[in-house]
């Protein structure tokens, strides 16, 4: 498949990684020459300088034969523009655009992107992604993250084993012993910066991350037997009412009315501004790192606290002072990967990156085919995949201990009929099962013949 992608920032790079090493043919525009010598020089992809919009760069860079545009330039107008040039000029088959404004994104506005007007397939909001992570995240308290699939009948969660762990140095084969109705399956393990996809006689360890599978009604039990078992936050304190930080307060008002949600919001006009558009939430103008607007946000009676306003070292820090003041747990939104070494240390409980968010849900229309879901891990070192089993599949039809399946490729769990069946040694899928898998990135081209998928695209 032939793939432009404007933007070579950080998601254009991660996007460009993700689709060159399955053998695409990528090339990558942008208006910074170091950005894309940088990305030429890291990945096998093709690399041109100039503005994404204009018709003869879009031309130069083969847009007359290519299959899709990825636009993921700062700008969110620039971006817009060249899908809909990529269409009325080139007749791109597949135009995705990344739009930040919620402006565009009002639902009064929702005929602006129909097909007869300006033609874009798929538009990713960074801002709405992030938020929702989060909400998955508060809603599964203890979790370092929450994905689902199979419409939401399976939850994907990571969590880090802790000292009281009843389960440490538990070897994997006996957790169905031990807990026989959760239906829970380990597929990956972070340990330290190693990933590890385990086996049976693996075991889990204190400070590991480990990504577990299991049915979403079970979800809580199975923090419970990974030793945690803290409480859903009633009491919880944004930090930055930018986007995220109102669609967050807007969820919790539509869909939490019992949770008391407090802002802090630096800029006194913007303070106003959102302070008009909530009806429950109280928001507090002052400086999150000011010990007083704490104290006046109640910051030691609250539960849980979310800092994502656009500066990652206000973010840290004010989730780090919360926590001293008597917060309970803190979710922080991180942009820069220099930090990532750094936070489990620090003490900050939870971090969200709008990188991988958006790089998941692009990939996740990218793969359409069989592909139904992408979830894009750590930096990209592993993808949660849904996928359905064809026919020709050489999976189908035989019991998983003789699939032979790639040794960093883990089935978690099968979805049949609604159903969902917790894979096991004599465990045989079937045509037209959803599988839910933990993939090493290299690894999925195996997995693609594996299960006889095509990247096929709309």
């Amino acid at each position: 498949m032939k793939v432009i992608i404007c933007g070579a920032g950080q998601v254009g790079f991660n996007i460009a990684r993700s689709l060159s090493a399955e053998g695409n043919d990528v090339t990558v525009l942008d208006i910074n020459p170091d950005l894309v010598a940088k990305v030429t020089t890291a990945l096998d992809v093709k690399g041109l300088v100039g503005f994404a919009s204009y018709p003869s760069v879009l031309e130069q860079a083969g847009a007359a034969d290519s299959d899709m545009i990825i636009a993921v330039t700062f700008a969110d107008e620039v971006n817009m523009v060249a899908c809909e040039v990529a269409h009325a000029l080139f007749n791109v088959p597949t135009k995705i655009a990344r739009v930040r404004s919620q402006n565009y994104l009002e639902p009064q506005w929702r005929d602006l992107f129909r097909r007869d007007s300006m033609a874009i397939d798929v538009i990713i909001s960074p801002e709405i992604e992030v938020a929702r992570a989060i909400m998955r995240r508060l809603d599964v308290p203890g979790a370092l993250d929450v994905i689902e699939a199979a419409e939401g009948r399976v939850r994907v969660t990571a969590v880090r084993l802790e000292k009281d762990c009843p389960i440490a140095d538990t070897p994997l084969e006996r957790l169905a012993e031990m807990f026989p109705d959760l239906g829970v399956f380990v597929v990956g393990i972070i340990r330290g910066d190693r990933l590890v996809v385990p086996h049976g006689g693996d075991s889990l360890r204190v400070g590991d991350e480990v990504y577990f599978v299991a049915p979403t009604e079970r979800v809580s039990q199975a923090m419970a037997a990974f030793g945690h078992r803290e409480r859903e936050a009633r009491r919880i304190l944004i930090v930055g009412g930018g986007n995220v930080g109102l669609f967050l307060a807007r969820q919790f008002e539509e869909e939490h009315p019992n949770v008391n949600v407090k802002i802090i919001e630096i800029n006194r006009d913007r303070a106003a501004q959102i302070a008009d558009q909530l009806s429950r939430t109280v928001v507090l103008h002052g400086d999150a790192l000011d010990r007083d607007i704490l104290e006046e946000a109640n910051v030691a009676n609250t539960e849980t606290v979310v800092a994502v306003s656009n500066d990652d070292e206000v973010n840290i820090l004010a989730s780090l002072l919360a926590k001293r003041f008597g917060a309970v747990r803190a979710v922080t939104l991180i942009n820069s990967s220099t930090y990532g070494a750094l936070i489990g240390s620090l003490g900050v409980d939870v971090t969200v990156n709008p990188r991988e968010t958006t790089v998941s849900r692009i990939l996740e229309h990218v793969r359409r085919g069989r592909i139904s879901a992408v979830h894009s891990l750590r930096e990209g070192i592993a993808e949660i995949i849904e996928a359905e089993a064809l026919d020709t599949s050489p999976i189908v039809g035989r019991p998983m201990r003789e699939a032979k399946l790639p040794q960093g490729v883990r089935i978690g769990a099968i979805v049949r009929d609604g159903k969902v069946v917790v894979p096991r040694g004599d465990t045989v899928i079937k045509a037209k099962d959803r599988v839910i898998i933990f993939a090493e990135t290299e690894m999925v081209k195996k997995f693609e013949k594996l299960f006889s998928v095509r990247f096929e695209f709309f």
